[in-house]
């Protein structure tokens, strides 16, 4: 039992990042093309304060956005906008507190963004977590589930509204779902979302993100068979040299450091599929797609299962106490 739930998630996430190192051993970073300006678009990134969110925030802000970043550090996000503003921003940045392992502060944050009255025309869904030790958070979700996944699917839905209004057909709203080479090896336990029968940290992280790439394709075919002018993409940065690395074990790390020089992408190649999935003139109205190095590319198989898609929208609703089941 402790075999096929600790051992083999493990070894599964490990083979997805050697086969990620290989593919960036010998392929160049994307580079973005030239993107038109963004004057008179309000965009919403979370975890925008540091790492590939805040290289995120700050080339959006560039083009012009009103750009809301959405993180539970006060102190950080106050250096991260004095830090953009330094840096000769064409748009508004802001700092505005929210904690996505809360329901309750999730609830908060959206409802006092729509009572400004603010459109909503992109939205990033970055902020999340890597290889924690079990914990729950204050409503009992597994952290992984709840801060990579739930408080996330909780926010787009509290916002969908606003992002439907705000687009129009000849220019979509966006949302884009930071999704990871990792959703490869997730399993989502619809009976044990929370992994309590046997816990292991690399399974719990891969689920979140395959999670993330089920959820952005029905969402999208709900929003097309709507027709509402709004598109949903999941991105891959790649291996980014970020802080997600912090939890690694310490023979992990130690390995980890010589490598990362070396392979790993920086927060701003990383950042580069967020900003090009929210900006680029060739992604407008194109949604439902898993976006790698630039190019649209194939998921994992699972992450086709309608009826899983339908199965995991159906109990997230039900875990955030959303009427949309």
């Amino acid at each position: 039992m402790w075999l096929l739930s600790v051992l083999l998630p493990l070894l599964k996430l490990y083979f997805c990042g050697v086969k990620v190192l290989l593919y960036q051993t010998f392929n160049r970073a994307f580079m973005l093309p030239v993107l038109p300006r963004q004057d008179g678009r309000v965009a919403m990134v979370t975890g925008g304060t540091r790492g590939m969110g805040y290289e995120t925030a700050k080339h959006l802000a560039k083009l012009g956005m009103h750009v809301v970043i959405a993180g539970n550090k006060r102190e950080e996000g106050a250096a991260a906008i004095r830090r953009i503003q330094e840096e000769d921003s064409q748009g508004k940045v802001e700092f505005v507190f929210v904690d996505l392992t809360s329901l309750k502060s999730v609830r908060q944050f959206a409802q006092t963004f729509q009572n400004r009255g603010l459109p909503l025309h992109v939205l990033v869904n970055n902020a999340g977590t890597m290889m924690v030790p079990e914990g729950q958070t204050e409503d009992g979700f597994e952290i992984h589930f709840a801060l990579n996944y739930l408080g996330h699917f909780l926010l787009t839905n509290l916002l969908l509204d606003t992002l439907k209004r705000s687009g129009r057909p000849a220019r979509c709203s966006r949302i884009v779902n930071m999704s990871s080479a990792t959703h490869y090896a997730g399993e989502v336990h619809m009976d044990d979302l929370n992994r309590q029968i046997c816990y292991s940290s690399h399974g719990a992280y891969a689920q979140s993100k395959l999670a993330l790439v089920l959820f952005t394709y029905h969402l999208q075919e709900q929003l097309t068979a709507g027709g509402f002018p709004v598109t949903v993409s999941a991105v891959d940065p790649g291996m980014v040299d970020t802080a997600l690395y912090d939890n690694l074990w310490s023979i992990a790390q130690a390995l980890k450091k010589p490598v990362a020089k070396i392979l790993f992408r920086t927060p701003a190649e990383g950042a580069s599929i967020s900003v090009y999935a929210a900006a680029a003139s060739e992604m407008e109205g194109v949604g439902g797609c898993y976006l790698y190095n630039g190019h649209r590319k194939q998921s994992s198989d699972t992450s086709y299962d309608s009826e899983l898609q339908a199965e995991l929208w159906k109990k997230s609703c039900e875990l955030v106490g959303l009427q949309k089941a």
